[in-house]
C-alpha cells in the first residue's frame, strides 16, 4: 500500500525507516468511488491526498456557469486545494473522482505532525510546491503562447495516458476550448 508513495517521497528527500514509519503510520489509506466530490466550492480542504490508483479533477466554475478544468491528477500525484488547506479558508474550487480511487490522506493534523516528528518531509513539500508552482506558470505561458494545435499537441504529450481515460470535453475544459473546438483540433490533426 505504502510502495509507490514511499519511492515517491524518496525522491525529494533522503529518510530514514524511522521517518517513513511515522510518515506511513499516519497516512490514512481511503478507497472513493468513481463520481464522489473529495471536496465542493464553499467548503474547507480538510487534506492532501496522493494517489494510489484512480484519476481526479479539479476545476471550478465560471461566471458563466461553465466547468473550467484546472488539473487531473492520476497515480503518483498529490492532490488538495492548498490556498483552502493552508488558511483553512472556503474553497473555490470542485475535486471530483473521474475513476474508482485509492488515497492516501493527510489531514491538517497529520500533516504537522509529521512535519514536527520528521522535518525531512519539509523539504519534500517544498519541492513538490515548486514543481507545481513552476508547471502553472509554464502553463500561463503556453495559454498565452500558442496556438490552439500547440496546446492540444503539449498536452498529448504531458499526459499521455489522461485521454484514455478521461471524457473529451474534460480536456477541452483544460485547454479553455469548447468541445466542438477540440474536435475540429484533432481533426486538423488527423489529416496533417
Amino acid at each position: 500500500m505504502f510502495e509507490s508513495i514511499n519511492k515517491s517521497v524518496a525522491k525529494h528527500a533522503v529518510l530514514t525507516e524511522a521517518d517513513l514509519a511515522v510518515f506511513n503510520g499516519l497516512l490514512q489509506p481511503k478507497k472513493i468511488p468513481k463520481k464522489t466530490f473529495l471536496l465542493q466550492e464553499g467548503e474547507v480542504c480538510r487534506f492532501e491526498a496522493y494517489i494510489n490508483s484512480g484519476c481526479i479533477r479539479t476545476y471550478y466554475i465560471d461566471e458563466h456557469g461553465s466547468e473550467v478544468t484546472l488539473q487531473f491528477a492520476i497515480e503518483g500525484w498529490w492532490v488538495s486545494d492548498i490556498a483552502s488547506f493552508q488558511d483553512q479558508k472556503p474553497s473555490r474550487m470542485f475535486i471530483e473522482t473521474l475513476e474508482s480511487c485509492e488515497l492516501l490522506l493527510l489531514n491538517t493534523e497529520t500533516k504537522e505532525r509529521l512535519l514536527h516528528e520528521a522535518p525531512c518531509f519539509e523539504r519534500m513539500f517544498r519541492l513538490i510546491v515548486q514543481r507545481n508552482l513552476s508547471r502553472l506558470q509554464e502553463r500561463f505561458f503556453k495559454t498565452i503562447s500558442t496556438t490552439a494545435v500547440e496546446k492540444y499537441l503539449d498536452f498529448l504529450e504531458r499526459y499521455p495516458t489522461i485521454p484514455q481515460r478521461v471524457a473529451q470535453h474534460y480536456i477541452a475544459s483544460y485547454l479553455g476550448f469548447t468541445p466542438e473546438f477540440l474536435s475540429k483540433v484533432r481533426t486538423k490533426l488527423s489529416k496533417s
